[in-house]
């Protein structure tokens, strides 16, 4: 089982040129990072974890922008997204922005996706929330066109363009894994019918062997092998026994956050998963 961390990078946080190589010097394989491109002031839609939104999701770098200062920096590194909230990005744009990180960062790149959950955020985008997973399937398949085929074309309800030529292609083949974020049924149907593998949240809910039972019945279901599904977990646990039972279920990688916190504490943070991982 793998050892990662996850991060809001904040323009007021450690930033990547030292965050990034701290991580791959410890030995971690791999960062992933979240994304708000922006948060509407209105603040008409209710915080998901309750009471006011944290400081973290108002200051946050472009993932992918962040994420090339941490391929620049580091030799090894997994770099993902967690999560890229794709029907707010144009399709052919962000297909090229993926190959080209994957491209430069030598094949590096896992791309972790979801719908979002901040209504006024995504109306600003020009996405309506009721059809935001429809919106995000056709997005996904949009760009795996683009990244596997040499004049790719796709045909949508939300995406429709005819053959086009785009470069780079990703390093990773036949594109870079992708990961979707949630933990409702439905959540585990769409990664079956178009995903490479699960990035839900851990936490008090989340129990390893009953929910990775749920995806490998939703994949012989869809006649799909659960073995070409990997799945990253969000929160990690604490305990070398928790952890024990995470590999015993088949979990591939855990993450754990680096804190909304002062520098010295978002190092320790570091390593503090080191000694979970000796």
């Amino acid at each position: 089982m793998k050892f990662g961390m996850f991060y809001f990078p904040t323009d007021y946080g450690i930033q990547m040129p030292e965050l990034a190589p701290a991580i791959e010097e410890r030995g971690i394989e791999s960062l992933f990072v979240c994304e708000h491109t922006h948060i509407p002031s209105s603040r008409k839609t209710p915080f998901p974890g309750g009471g006011e939104l944290p400081k973290k999701y108002i200051h946050t770098h472009d993932p992918f922008i962040a994420l090339s200062f941490a391929a620049a920096t580091t030799k090894k590194l997994v770099l993902g997204t967690g999560i890229c909230l794709v029907p707010q990005h144009d399709p052919i744009v962000l297909a090229k922005v993926i190959a080209s990180l994957d491209m430069m960062s030598g094949g590096r790149f896992e791309f972790g996706i979801g719908g979002g959950w901040n209504v006024d955020e995504m109306n600003n985008h020009g996405v309506e929330h009721k059809t935001r997973f429809k919106q995000m399937r056709e997005h996904t398949e949009a760009m795996k066109a683009i990244w596997t085929q040499e004049e790719a074309s796709y045909h949508g309800e939300f995406v429709n363009f005819e053959k086009i030529w785009s470069y780079p292609k990703p390093v990773r083949k036949p594109y870079p894994p992708v990961l979707l974020g949630g933990e409702t049924d439905y959540t585990l149907r769409r990664i079956v019918q178009y995903c490479d593998g699960w990035i839900p949240r851990g936490g008090a809910n989340w129990d390893a062997k009953k929910d990775m039972a749920r995806l490998h019945d939703m994949a012989k279901k869809h006649d799909r092998d659960p073995k070409e599904l990997s799945t990253t977990v969000f929160r990690g646990p604490a305990t070398k026994a928790e952890l024990d039972a995470h590999r015993e279920a088949g979990i591939d990688r855990v993450l754990y956050e680096v804190p909304d916190a002062p520098r010295d504490d978002q190092l320790r943070a570091l390593d503090d998963v080191v000694k979970l991982m000796s």
